[in-house]
């Protein structure tokens, strides 16, 4: 299975409306590890780490987010991990 890791930048009303905690929901419910944060412009930051398929399910759903989310723009960057650096477990908030 070929794993990917990609990080994504969503703009638009994507914060205090449940955003993260449900791109968390989400992100666990595929078997992705990562993190979503909120950044000090209002966007929010999402790393994904997982396989190709469940990577691309979580990209494609966080257009969608929360129910009371209104989102403009998700900007997606692949990231090259490095081999050194465990990758995360689990998926966090911040």
């Amino acid at each position: 299975m070929s794993s990917l890791c990609v990080k994504a930048r969503i703009s638009g009303k994507v914060q205090g409306v449940w955003y993260r905690r449900s791109t968390q929901q989400k992100a666990v419910s595929l078997g992705v590890t990562g993190h979503a944060i909120n950044l000090e412009d209002g966007s929010v930051e999402v790393l994904m780490y997982g396989g190709a398929m469940q990577v691309d399910a979580l990209s494609q759903w966080l257009w969608q987010g929360s129910e009371d989310a209104q989102v403009a723009k998700v900007e997606l960057e692949p990231v090259n991990h490095d081999a050194s650096k465990p990758l995360p477990d689990a998926f966090t908030t911040g």
